[in-house]
């Protein structure tokens, strides 16, 4: 591996576990300025503070996180948008440039892909020449790839979420985010055909924490790596101490029940 992309990964994966704590808060190109994203800079010093690796936003939002402070926190670019007012939603396209992402010190970048959507060809198109310039720069590349579409009945399903974790991995992506399949028998299958690490995203906020880490617990037991989840850490009611239980989840490979303790007040 390129030696600036093995120390950029590291800024974004915990290099004693292998893991990582990703928090994306780029939702506000796609749905508005939702609750938790109202002042960048003072979720960003909550996550900071509960011990998230990494962050993920788009280019405007870097000087709108920046803190000149506290511990360090590795930055995503993320490269590809579109917004719930088009009439084609599930259409993204890039926005930046690897090139533009280094100017604003990006650790890595990221892509979004909806495969089944019609426009499918020119978003595998813009993931295959990010990956190529990603190459080029040492820059670590994650791709966040969803199955969403007229062919789609389910986008949960194992064999399509191992296709959206595969199609990632044969196009250059050296980090997969997909859906959980809900089990970690079957998501233990979607990890082993990826070939690089897999993280899970978290989707719609959920009703209960303890799910939620149940969720994350049972992806990591699956072989995952980690998680990539916006709204279900970032509008918890105490997303610092949220961040802290995740940590000893996915860092310390506590059981739910074990981080919990002490920090029940997040339930």
């Amino acid at each position: 591996m390129h030696i600036g992309k093995a120390i950029r990964l590291e800024r974004i994966f915990n290099r004693n576990t292998g893991r990582t704590i990703i928090v994306p808060m780029d939702h506000g190109v796609t749905v508005g300025p939702i609750a938790g994203l109202e002042k960048m800079r003072d979720t960003v010093t909550d996550l900071v503070a509960g011990g998230a690796n990494a962050g993920l936003v788009h280019k405007g939002q870097v000087k709108l996180g920046h803190r000149m402070q506290g511990r360090d926190f590795g930055c995503i670019v993320h490269l590809s948008a579109g917004t719930c007012l088009s009439p084609y939603p599930n259409v993204k396209r890039l926005v930046t440039t690897v090139e533009e992402a280094i100017r604003l010190g990006a650790d890595a970048v990221s892509v979004h892909i909806n495969l089944g959507d019609e426009t499918e060809g020119q978003m595998l198109a813009d993931l295959g020449a990010v990956a190529a310039s990603a190459g080029e720069w040492g820059m670590p590349l994650l791709a966040m790839i969803y199955a969403r579409g007229a062919k789609i009945p389910d986008e949960f399903a194992p064999d399509v979420v191992a296709h959206c974790a595969r199609v990632g991995a044969e196009l250059g992506a050296d980090v997969v985010k997909v859906n959980y399949t809900g089990d970690p028998e079957s998501f233990a299958k979607v990890v082993e055909c990826a070939c690089v690490p897999v993280v899970i995203a978290g989707g719609a906020k959920m009703d209960s924490t303890r799910d939620f880490l149940n969720m994350v617990r049972a992806s990591l037991d699956a072989g995952g790596a980690g998680l990539s989840v916006g709204r279900n850490v970032f509008q918890h009611h105490n997303r610092t101490r949220l961040v802290q239980v995740l940590n000893r989840v996915v860092h310390e490979n506590m059981s739910v029940d074990a981080a919990l303790e002490g920090h029940e007040d997040i339930l």
